[in-house]
């Protein structure tokens, strides 16, 4: 009994590292489609066939196509959030992690492709009342996110509480959006703006 119970086990994780590592490929695969041919191109038989997997493998991961593209910006978006942390993670003093942040965004902010994405996946959001609940709730985490990473620097800066850090990682989200939708049709913005941002609200918070 004993080595059948190891043998049921055994074949269970297999399964669900094989589930995980199919998941991970279409995954994969529709980030390249969705990004090279947009979201209304992009069926999920295409992805199915491209991928090497029977569409009722993508089912069996995502209950559709809106589901599956969440997931891709999901995978977008983790990229950019460790891209802004490793900058304020530098060992360096504040301006330092700063100056190490406008030098992420000139590389990583406003991606044509990731922006195209984003716009025409987000206008499905006045039809699609998953969409909208969904992308509301990631934009939240993000911006809880982006407030935790403040609170994380400012207390290492010696500032203390002396900067809001909620309104902080609103202006600061928000001015990323802008300005990455204005980069993805101009690439030759500079986004110091965003370094000159940061530096104004911790400057206005020591006066």
């Amino acid at each position: 009994m004993k080595e059948s119970f190891v043998a049921v086990t055994s074949t269970r994780v297999t399964r669900a590292e094989r589930q995980a590592q199919t998941r991970e490929r279409l995954i994969e695969v529709a980030r390249e489609m969705f990004l090279s041919d947009g979201y209304a191109a992009t069926s999920l038989d295409k992805v199915a066939v491209r991928a090497g997997f029977s569409k009722g493998a993508v089912y069996s991961n995502f209950a559709g196509k809106e589901q599956l593209c969440m997931a891709v910006l999901d995978s977008i978006h983790e990229e950019q959030i460790e891209g802004v942390v490793a900058a304020f993670s530098q060992d360096t003093d504040l301006d330092g992690r700063i100056e190490a942040f406008a030098a992420w965004a000139r590389e990583g902010l406003g991606q044509p492709r990731w922006t195209a994405l984003e716009v025409e996946f987000g206008a499905i959001a006045r039809q699609s009342p998953y969409v909208a609940t969904e992308l509301v709730k990631r934009h939240r985490e993000i911006r809880a996110a982006i407030a935790e990473l403040v609170r994380q620097v400012t207390a290492e800066a010696g500032l203390g509480d002396t900067v809001d850090a909620d309104q902080a990682a609103t202006t600061l989200l928000s001015l990323g959006i802008g300005l990455g939708t204005l980069r993805s049709l101009d690439n030759t913005i500079d986004v110091g703006v965003f370094a000159d941002t940061m530096r104004a609200l911790l400057k206005s918070s020591k006066l």
